[in-house]
């Protein structure tokens, strides 16, 4: 299969096209060639208007319901979705059922990705069952595609358990993931604890379950050594502990949910299910800390965390409402109305150095790993558009800027 990508204009830092319009062939997956005019007949062209090519760009959390709860979203679908919103690699949290605490069900996950452009990467889990009683076996899964381990939007809570994990995953160079939650602390609902929850008479999560969360982790990471992943961290103090912690060269990394950069508690006011969301909106001080700590690089990761929801789950009281947003279709756009085009293609293909995925290079016999967009261009995002088959997504109605067009991948493609 040979595809003819006409008039692109490469996006990639390390390359000496960087910014040069260019044709590129891609040839059995594999680039051919990269050239100012390449004629080929027996090639499939594509061209879009304002081509832009970079490095194929990673989510680090993201939700599919399959196996077990396939009217959210199935495998297919959700790549299909994740490809068109220009991502070749997704990790995929361990919140199906039966849950990804063994190695045939991260084989299952990892092999159902090789079929289409974009490729998961399972997250499989920490504890078995997910109790925080007993580890999983880290080694084993590793071994079979699992490329870090969490108990998803769950706490470590056992000092003792995490304390084995970080040690014993040092021998083969694994992945900790661990919830900035103390579940200890407040009411987990989706809501921070402040003045809209009080206005509201809402039980809410203070940053201080974070604070403590994050301090603790810490801790037990300074004393064991290994590699420790903070997702979604949310507050202006959680950012301060990481910032101190990097300082004393711990290998932790983290992540902020696009939501936490663009909305804050405000958009409760009005009880309104869509921004019930794990982990909450905080205040307006929050969100300029998170926004900076992105571009100063205290936080390593943006994610849509992505978790499709069906309507049974989001069209209840607010009290009773599931928390969580789809997000992999709003995460260019958005990204791109708040940072400049290089730091966002940073943002979206950095992680997978962190996650241990090879991130090829756009250059002449390497594999094709590539995600097609155009930066340019205002426009709203809309539940019409929408590939996900939940829509419970937050970012509708919101600005967007640029278009994708999809991914060119695992010898295939996705692409609108």
């Amino acid at each position: 299969m040979k595809i003819l990508l006409k008039k692109a204009t490469l996006i990639d830092p390390k390359n000496a096209f960087h910014y040069s319009i260019k044709d590129i062939l891609i040839t059995n997956g594999i680039i051919t060639a990269i050239e100012n005019d390449i004629v080929d007949e027996t090639a499939e062209e594509i061209k879009y208007p304002n081509l832009h090519v970079s490095r194929g760009w990673f989510d680090s959390s993201v939700c599919f319901g399959e196996p077990g709860y396939e009217e959210r979203e199935t495998l297919e679908n959700g790549l299909k979705t994740a490809g068109i919103s220009g991502f070749s690699q997704v990790a995929v949290n361990p919140n199906t059922n039966p849950i990804t605490d063994n190695q045939s069900s991260v084989s299952y996950l990892k092999n159902a990705g090789n079929k289409f452009a974009t490729q998961i990467f399972p997250i499989a889990s920490f504890s078995k069952n997910q109790d925080g009683k007993t580890l999983t076996e880290l080694f084993g899964l590793k071994q079979n595609g699992a490329v870090a381990f969490g108990d998803y939007k769950k706490p470590i809570k056992n000092a003792e358990l995490l304390k084995i994990g970080l040690q014993y995953a040092q021998r083969f160079n694994g992945l900790i993931v661990s919830n900035p939650t103390d579940t200890n602390i407040g009411v987990q609902g989706g809501v921070h604890e402040g003045e809209i929850s009080t206005r509201n008479g809402l039980l809410g999560s203070p940053s201080l379950s974070e604070i403590l969360q994050i301090q603790r982790d810490v801790a037990v990471l300074e004393y064991t050594g290994g590699k420790l992943h903070i997702p979604c961290i949310s507050s202006e103090e959680g950012v301060e502990l990481i910032r101190k912690a990097k300082k004393k060269g711990l290998n932790l990394s983290c992540s902020v949910a696009l939501a936490n950069l663009v909305f804050t508690d405000e958009e409760l006011i009005d009880f309104d299910t869509l921004y019930k969301l794990d982990p909450p909106l905080r205040s307006a001080n929050d969100r300029i800390a998170l926004r900076q700590a992105v571009i100063d690089g205290t936080i390593d990761l943006v994610t849509s965390n992505h978790e499709p929801l069906n309507i049974e789950l989001k069209h209840l009281e607010f009290g009773f409402a599931n928390s969580g947003t789809t997000g992999l279709e709003a995460m260019y756009g958005v990204l791109s109305t708040l940072f400049p085009e290089e730091k966002v293609i940073a943002i979206l293909t950095k992680g997978k150095d962190i996650f241990g995925i090879e991130n090829t290079t756009i250059e002449v016999g390497q594999k094709a790993n590539l995600s097609l967009f155009n930066p340019s261009g205002i426009d709203t995002l809309k539940e019409e558009n929408l590939i996900s088959t939940s829509k419970n997504c937050a970012f509708i109605n919101s600005q967007i800027q640029g278009t994708v067009y999809g991914v060119i991948n695992n010898s295939q493609t996705t692409l609108k």
